[in-house]
Formats: C-alpha cells, structure tokens, sequence
C-alpha cells in the first residue's frame, strides 16, 4: 500500500520539478501505473492495489502501447493513434491477441487523460507574457466566399489583442503577423507562448524542451523575445488567446465580412483591434489603452529594423522565363537557365540574381496558376517580332489594354512599314518601367492628337503630363550625341538692341 507521503513526493516530483513519470518510477521506485494514480488524485486511498489483475496475452504488450499514446499526444489531433492503428503497428510486431483486448486498454488510457483538473485564476507581470493562435474565419473576397486565417496575439496584463488575417499559415505569414503585432502594441513581449506549431517547433522532446526550426530561432534571436510552448493536448495552457480566437470570430467577423482584397480587410481589423483599445477592463477602472500604456515600458523595444518575414529558396529560370514557386510559375525578365533566389513574403514574390532584384510579383493563392509580366518579354519581342501576334504575354495584356494602344500600333505600322513600326511600338510599351498606365494612356492619346506618333513624341508627353506648370519642358538630347549643340549658343545682347532699333 502506498503511503500518502509518497503520493506527495510522486505529485510534487511531477507538478514542480516537472519530472517525467518515466523519471519518477526511476527514483522513487513505484511502477507507472501507481505514479499516474497519484498524479491523478492525491488521495491515498485509492492505491491499495498496486497490480491489477493479469492480462497474460496483452502484458508484455503495455510498455509499446504506452510508447505510441505518449508520441500520439505531441502529434495533430487528427495524425494521432487510434486504438485500431495501435492494434495494427501491435500485429505488425508479434501480438497474437484480439483487437477488442487494445481498445479496452486504449479506452481506459483516455478516460484518464480526460479527468478533469481544477484550472487556477492567473495573473501577469506587465510586459511579461503573450499568447499567439490561429484560428480561421469565412470572408467574401473579390466576390467569392473563402476561409481565411487569423492570426492573434495577445498580451497577457493588458488583455490587448492584434488579429491579422491570411492567406495560410505558412512561416511568412506566422513571421509577418508577430512583426505588425509588435508594430501594433509599439513594442515586443519578453515571452511568448505558443502551442507546438510546426513553423516553430520541429520536433517535440522530453519534458518542455523542443528542438525549433532554424528560421524561428532566427527570428526570435532578431526580437530578443524568449518561446515558451504548451504540454501537448493541453490548450488550457494558454486559454487566454484560445478565447480570443472565438471572440474575435463573433465580434471582429460578423456579419460576414465582404472586401476586395486582404489589404482591406486587415484595414478593417486594425481598426477594431484599435476600437477594441477602448474596452473596460474587468474589474478594473482602467481601459485596455490604459494599461497597455504602462506596459509598454515593460517590453522590449522594437528593433531599428524589421526581420525579412519571407521564405527563401532557389530556383532555375526555364526556358520560357518562368520560376516555380508553390505549383505557380513566375515570370522573369531573361536570366533563362540560370539559377535565381525567391524571397516569398506573404503578398509578394521578389526574385533576385545575386543581390539584385530582377522581378516583383503579387503572390498568387489559386494552384497551377502562370503569373506573367509582359515587360519580362520585350526584348525577347524586339530580337523575335514574328512572334508578336501569338505570344502569351501580349496576347493577355492586348486584351486589356486601352483601344489608343491598338490605334498607336496600326499608324506606326502604317509610317514604319518592314517591322520597323512594331519595333518602335515595343520601344514604347517598354516606357512602362517608368510610367504607370494612367499617365502611359493620356500620354499616348496627346501623341496621336499631335500626330507625334515615335517613341521621342511619346516620351514628350510623358514630360509635359509631369510637369506640375503644365508648360513645355526640354527635350532630353541625351542619347543624340550629334543634336547636343543645339540650344547651347550663347545669347548676343547686341543682336537683340540693333533689331528693337530697326537696325
């Protein structure tokens, strides 16, 4: 029979040293069914029976099954062991006996991790501690329903939260919420407290202990905050945030939310996270602000800098100027056969040779999607013009834009006959680099009215639209070495006296 003294030692070993019930049954010499009683319930009476009655065919059998409950509670809810998976693996090392025997023991190791423990209240240093989650929300977006992902963090003292919301949860959305949060609160927790999220944690170890992913260590060293992550299949841990979730999914989400673009929509979250700022504390005459203000200095300061929340990997360019990112292909501009890195933030895709940016993209959500830039392919066009009327590029951006192109292309064609003309012509789509459509519209219609139909007409009037006088501007003679001495000569004063004197 156990001794309550004993039971004691079992429940402090377990709940304050946080040693395992493998190291527990190893120091104080009790087996482990008898330490999980005591962990349990600390009464004493109920360890009068150290060894239940045999089971000879399911015995040598136990310490497996132990095995694969304890690595089945570290793992997805959905990714754990069943009692027909166990029953299984069991077979597929010897067990002869009934899958009925696995399931009772399977069912009874359940009903005790389900007894229910008394949560005690908490309470918070300022600056201390946060809570991050997910949780996941039903939007109209561009005109089409689709669940998007929240992320939360919040402050344990002051109880002030920040949502964002995602495409996924991938690293850079999980880097990219805690930057704008600390953006949001104005400075950065000293802990935060996770569950283990696999864009944190790469694999569960004994006790708290965790071995991270390389890119989390690397953005958590970048903010000086410290991780801290929650007992497996224990939420509670971090309650607070886990009632944020449900809340900010019945106030900050309904009515159903309908917007344009995630832009809009995180516009519309930060303004009830900041409205939320507002809010009485509870039991306290203190509002959020209030207290959030004072914790502030509490917290760590923001870097001078923020981590580049991104993705990266390389890539080689193939043949049609196109990268691979997530199934989606990316357009580049040339740099075929080479090997290219991508830096994937959430909405944008950089692509760079070396330490140069070749090419932005807006990231693409849909799968097996070819995301082109027409500009990546101009040159290609001016060394290959055949190819103009069938080329994927300039097919999809005919059929967007404005009628003045096509009338610009026609008259060119017409004064430029044997290809000249559509040369010039993609001269002038490539001044988009520069300009934005809008002012590439106007200033291609003001050159048709002026019947200055090349590229130097164009290009005059992309200058006159800019200039804020709306008067003429010079010709940049620049790259026209033989016109450089026009306008140069300098001004004869006398010249000008003999005309007004009629001489």
């Amino acid at each position: 029979m156990i001794k309550v003294e004993e039971v004691e030692q079992i429940r402090r070993a377990y709940f304050l040293d946080e040693m395992s019930i493998r190291e527990i049954a190893r120091t104080q010499h009790h087996s482990r069914r008898v330490i999980r009683r005591a962990i349990e319930s600390a009464e004493a009476g109920s360890y009068q029976l150290e060894h239940g009655r045999p089971a000879p065919v399911l015995g040598p059998w136990k310490a497996q099954i132990d095995a694969l409950w304890i690595e089945s509670q570290g793992m997805p809810r959905k990714q754990r062991y069943t009692a027909r998976k166990i029953y299984q693996a069991l077979r597929e090392t010897g067990y002869h006996g009934s899958e009925i025997t696995v399931s009772r023991y399977v069912a009874e190791k359940r009903r005790a991790s389900l007894v229910k423990g008394v949560y005690l209240p908490l309470e918070f240093d300022p600056g201390q501690d946060a809570q991050v989650d997910w949780g996941a929300a039903v939007v109209e977006l561009g005109g089409e329903r689709r669940v998007v992902q929240l992320f939360i963090m919040r402050l344990n003292y002051s109880h002030a939260r920040f949502v964002m919301a995602f495409p996924f949860q991938k690293q850079e959305a999980f880097f990219e919420g805690h930057i704008q949060a600390f953006r949001f609160f104005g400075a950065v927790p000293r802990r935060i407290t996770y569950d283990n999220l696999k864009t944190a944690v790469l694999r569960i170890l004994q006790g708290h202990n965790r071995e991270e992913q390389a890119a989390f260590v690397a953005f958590r060293s970048h903010y000086l905050f410290e991780s801290r992550y929650c007992t497996p299949g224990q939420g509670h841990e971090k309650g607070g945030v886990e009632s944020d979730v449900g809340f900010v999914q019945r106030n900050f989400m309904v009515p159903l939310r309908k917007v344009n673009s995630f832009q809009e929509l995180n516009a519309a979250l930060q303004a009830a996270c900041r409205a939320d700022l507002q809010r009485q504390l509870r039991g306290s005459p203190e509002t959020v602000a209030e207290r959030l203000a004072g914790e502030r200095a509490q917290m760590l300061e923001l870097p001078r800098t923020d981590y580049k929340a991104c993705r990266q990997h390389s890539a080689v360019v193939n043949p049609y100027g196109l990268v691979l990112l997530d199934t989606n292909r990316y357009s580049v501009p040339g740099h075929v056969g080479e090997a290219v890195r991508l830096r994937a933030y959430v909405f944008e895709l950089e692509i760079l040779a070396g330490e140069e940016v070749i090419a932005r993209h807006a990231r693409c959500f849909r799968q097996e999607q070819d995301i082109i830039d027409p500009l990546h392919y101009l040159q290609a066009l001016v060394q290959r013009p055949g190819a103009f009327e069938h080329a994927v590029p300039m097919r999809r951006w005919r059929a967007e834009w404005p009628l003045v192109y096509e009338t610009l292309l026609a008259e060119l064609r017409r004064r430029l006959p044997d290809g000249k003309g559509l040369r010039e012509f993609l001269a002038i789509l490539k001044l988009h680099e520069d300009y934005a459509p809008a002012a590439m519209t106007k200033a291609i219609q003001m050159a048709l009215e002026l019947g200055a139909v090349h590229l130097d007409g164009v290009q005059l009037c992309l200058r006159q639209l800019d200039s804020d006088q709306g008067e003429p501007v010079p010709l940049d003679l620049s790259d026209r070495a033989h016109l450089a001495g026009i306008g140069a000569q300098p001004v004869n004063l006398r010249q000008y006296d003999a005309l007004l004197s009629g001489g």
